[in-house]
């Protein structure tokens, strides 16, 4: 059954193309942003997760709600976390593979340059790796004799089978083609809809930063976000937030890096 919070969609949120292309610089952490953006709204009462008393205000017509005042609090402190490994150059891993956070994910993920799953997560991408690697490698050979026109040597039905098999390749880890080792934490949107990513990060010791509404566990989640994980309007909110908090600290190094680098060239000459 559909939640509530979808009331709070806005018309051109209908469509995907406008989905994707959300502006999360206009965006500020704030209780009265998280309400506009419809955060707060849980699941039903029938569907709750005792453990996530702690995070929960009140009912309003069987509708659990969330307290923002919470969310605030540890929304910032997820925040803080990923900027953190940001400024010390490592990577995130983004995760959204229910329909409504694709296309979220994928373009959040390149604004940012980071990797991402938004198609169904191959189990033992953390668990075996080293396999994983092979094939990620496998398929950067593949796209890369491609583009050098290395493939024209065979026929065109063995041509067309080669395209076939990279687009299959891509479809299933296309957003890891980056990610040649473990990530410094991973991002989900749904732990529920992506309970393996989870279960693998744990195992391999992966910190993670995760949405937890009325629903799930929040004990599974290092950096956890009480908040609402349907409505695209939360989920814009949310992960425009992350998106625009990893720019900013991006900016900030290069402006560092850039000062270092004119201070020690002043230093020389």
């Amino acid at each position: 059954m559909k939640k509530e919070a979808e009331a709070v969609q806005v018309k051109e949120e209908n469509s995907h193309e406008n989905v994707a292309r959300f502006k999360y610089e206009r965006f500020e952490l704030s209780i009265s942003e998280m309400l506009k953006h419809g955060l707060h709204f849980g699941h039903r009462k029938s569907r709750w997760n005792p453990k996530m008393k702690p995070y929960t205000f009140t009912v309003r017509n069987n509708i659990h709600i969330i307290d923002l005042e919470k969310t605030l609090s540890l929304f910032q402190e997820a925040i803080d976390f990923s900027r953190g490994i940001v400024k010390n150059g490592g990577k995130i891993l983004l995760v959204g593979t229910k329909p409504q956070a694709r296309r979220l994910i994928e373009t959040a993920a390149q604004e940012i340059d980071m990797p991402y799953v938004s198609n169904r997560w191959l189990g033992g991408t953390f668990t075996n790796f080293s396999e994983i690697k092979k094939r990620i490698k496998y398929l950067n050979d593949q796209e890369a004799k491609l583009d050098r026109g290395e493939l024209e040597k065979y026929t065109k039905y063995e041509q067309t089978q080669f395209k076939k098999e990279i687009e299959r390749m891509n479809e299933k880890m296309g957003g890891l083609k980056k990610m040649d080792s473990f990530p410094q934490a991973i991002f989900v949107l749904d732990i529920k809809e992506d309970i393996l990513v989870v279960k693998e990060a744990r195992r391999v010791k992966i910190p993670v930063i995760a949405i937890v509404d009325t629903n799930t566990d929040p004990t599974l989640v290092d950096y956890p976000i009480p908040a609402n994980d349907d409505a695209v309007s939360s989920l814009q909110y949310v992960l425009g937030m992350i998106v625009k908090n990893i720019k900013e600290e991006k900016r900030a190094k290069m402006a560092s890096s850039k000062e270092e680098a004119d201070v020690q060239a002043k230093n020389k000459s």
